[in-house]
This record gives C-alpha cells, sequence and structure tokens, in this order.
C-alpha cells in the first residue's frame, strides 16, 4: 500500500485503536504530506445545535432548527468548517473540494452563504483529526486503521451509526470478522 496516497480518502478505526476519540471512527482525510495530516471524523453528530453556534456568530441560520453540529476530532474542538456537496457556496475563493462531490468551506463568506441556504447534506463541522508528520504511518503499520475509497454517498447520505460498518463492507470485508492485529491494511 502507498501510504502517501491517504488524502483524499477515508480511514476507518480498528478494534485495536486504544483511543476512545477514534472508536469506530470514519475519518475524511484531507491533507497528507511528509509534515504531517488531517481529517475530519464524518460519522459523529453532537446534540449541540447548528442555529445555537450560527446565534453565537452572529450568522442567520435558514436550515432546520434541530440540524446538529458534527464532532469533527479532538483537536481544535471550537475550530469550525463546513462539509458540503461541491458547488453550494460559489463565493471568492472557492471552497476546497477534497475529492468529486465533496468540497469544504473555512472562509466566513462561504459560511453566510450556506446558512442562507443549507443543503439537507451540509455538514457543519467542530474539530478536526490531526497527526504529526510520520504518526498516522506508524498508527497504521500498527493495523490502526484501515484505508477505503471516499464517496459522496457513503459521507453524506450513510447513516452514522452505520457509516463505519458501510465503509468496511464496501471493502468486500465483513465488519464482524475484524480482529485486533498489527500490520498495514
Amino acid at each position: 500500500m502507498d501510504l502517501r496516497k491517504l488524502a483524499p480518502g477515508l480511514l476507518l478505526a480498528m478494534p485495536q485503536l486504544p483511543d476512545p476519540n477514534f472508536e469506530r471512527s470514519v475519518v475524511l482525510m484531507v491533507e497528507h504530506g511528509d509534515e504531517g495530516s488531517w481529517g475530519l471524523i464524518v460519522n459523529r453528530p453532537t446534540e449541540l445545535a447548528v442555529s445555537e453556534v450560527m446565534t453565537e456568530l452572529e450568522i442567520d441560520w435558514a436550515g432546520p432548527v434541530e440540524d446538529v453540529v458534527w464532532q469533527g476530532g479532538p483537536v481544535e474542538p471550537f475550530r469550525g468548517c463546513v462539509l458540503h456537496p461541491t458547488g453550494l457556496a460559489q463565493s471568492s475563493p472557492e471552497p476546497q473540494e477534497i475529492l468529486p462531490g465533496i468540497s469544504l468551506s473555512t472562509l466566513p463568506e462561504q459560511l453566510q452563504l450556506l446558512a442562507g441556504n443549507p443543503d439537507p447534506a451540509l455538514r457543519f463541522i467542530l474539530g478536526y483529526a490531526g497527526w504529526g508528520a510520520g504518526q498516522l504511518e506508524g498508527e497504521m503499520t500498527a493495523g490502526a486503521w484501515l484505508l477505503a475509497p471516499a464517496s459522496p454517498e457513503l459521507v453524506f447520505a450513510a447513516d452514522p451509526d452505520e457509516m463505519w460498518s458501510a465503509a468496511i463492507a464496501s471493502l468486500g470485508v465483513d465488519p464482524t470478522s475484524l480482529v485486533p492485529a498489527e500490520g498495514v491494511h
């Protein structure tokens, strides 16, 4: 496996990963390089309402009151971004396209546009998952993560409680057959 191609893609936490922050997590990798890596956990909704966060930011939220914020990871838990289908936030500069169909917006202008006409797939995310140089490669060698391809359907449409199993099953692996073991997957 070529570990240089971890982003874009999904990292799936394996049963032997000891960190409770990542139990059964699905991480959409945004960047991976010699300096380190970062991504967003995409299967952890919180109970915090997006409308509450938007009120704090003095931004009008036009979406459903029941929409919630998602926990993107344990690093900088008060830093936010929006994950959404490509083409929703037409602003300058354009949102970062992570892969075809999935974009990331971080600028206030983009957030304002998205909050005014939110797509049902939009995810307001707080925090991110990050690794220092070589750290993720070491964890993968220890068998802590499985790499899978990312798709808009899986990221935006899968039930968050079933996303981990669905992503593993997309590789032709029965999630119930996974046992703790070392090695690159």
